[in-house]
């Protein structure tokens, strides 16, 4: 949910952007970024019920709005090493690896979607989770 003043449908931060920050921020190639970040997205729709994914997808750039699609209305309870497990599988990379896109990910979205949103995202998940969104 947007907070009083923002925008629900804000999208203002293009994908090149994002794909950009994430790759900064990562220390990554662009293509390599973008693989990280279509395999973060799709393991974040698993760990969040289905109308938040939705919410979120809402406020990023095509294609990345499609992947948050969740493949079921109810959210999965896994814990960040899963999630990390899960998206190092998704991209073939290794953990730490994977651990460093999750952390510019979430950084990035952090910076490409309304506060309340990302609020609303990061009270569905574990506390390590925002811990990991700090930027460092």
């Amino acid at each position: 949910m947007s907070q009083p003043g923002e925008s629900a449908t804000l999208s203002t931060m293009k994908e090149e952007e994002f794909e950009k920050e994430v790759s900064r921020l990562a220390g990554l190639p662009r293509d390599r970024a973008r693989l990280l970040i279509h395999a973060t997205l799709e393991t974040l729709a698993d760990r969040l019920t289905a109308g938040e994914a939705r919410d979120l997808a809402a406020q990023l750039p095509a294609p990345m709005k499609d992947w948050l699609i969740p493949s079921t209305q109810e959210a999965e309870d896994f814990g960040l090493e899963e999630f990390v497990r899960r998206v190092s599988d998704r991209a073939r990379v290794r953990p730490e690896e994977a651990r460093q896109a999750v952390h510019a990910v979430f950084v990035t979205l952090q910076k490409a979607v309304t506060s309340g949103e990302f609020d609303d995202v990061m009270s569905q998940l574990p506390h390590q989770y925002r811990e990991l969104a700090r930027a460092r």
